[in-house]
């Protein structure tokens, strides 16, 4: 109970004032607990220009243990593996992870944003991309820009296509809806704390 209650007011937040570039829903209006995100690629990063989808499954104890939070659309990134796993700080229990009951779903996606476009390759999950991030810097850029116009861009497509009766209907649920149009995503917003929302190791 105190789950969805919780839940419910952190959508109706997403929907009031969701994070640039974030949008996240419920798969169905009922469960609560498998929601569906998607994250545009930053300006200046080699994922921009694309759309990035991922699965978002809260625990029966939330919000006193972190969501599980896995890319579906695949990303070339040190700190995501090929089966969409994400090394976070926020997205692990203390005292090797970050995580607070004051964070959220929200808080969450934002940090996975920063995290891709500052990814530490001092925590990998990905060795070789960690190497190759460090030593051979054009070569990953180069890589992870072919990654996202191979597996990102068509999903930008249809999801910024609001004309579209998929997203029509998706609006009608409640989706914090990414909007095609250029001055959207590139409306500034103030910058949120980022104390609980860094990718560095926490020290004792």
């Amino acid at each position: 109970m105190q789950r969805n209650l919780r839940m419910k007011k952190e959508l109706q937040m997403f929907v009031q004032s969701p994070p640039r570039g974030v949008s996240c829903w419920t798969n169905d209006e009922d469960n609560m607990t498998q929601l569906t995100a998607q994250i545009i690629g930053g300006e200046g990063t080699p994922y921009e220009g694309g759309i990035f989808k991922l699965e978002i499954q809260i625990p029966d104890r939330y919000p006193f243990e972190p969501p599980k939070v896995n890319f579906v659309t695949p990303i070339y990134h040190p700190n995501i593996d090929s089966g969409g796993r994400i090394c976070l700080d926020t997205l692990k229990m203390p005292p090797k992870g970050a995580w607070k009951p004051c964070l959220n779903v929200s808080t969450v996606l934002t940090s996975i944003q920063l995290l891709m476009a500052e990814p530490n390759p001092e925590d990998p999950l990905m060795t070789e991309i960690a190497n190759e991030f460090q030593y051979n810097k054009s070569m990953y850029l180069q890589t992870a820009r072919e990654w996202t116009k191979k597996h990102a861009m068509d999903d930008y497509v249809q999801v910024t296509n609001l004309s579209s009766p998929e997203s029509k209907s998706s609006e009608s649920k409640g989706l914090c809806s990414v909007s095609d149009k250029s001055k959207e995503l590139k409306r500034t917003h103030p910058p949120q704390p980022l104390d609980d929302m860094t990718n560095k190791k926490v020290r004792n």
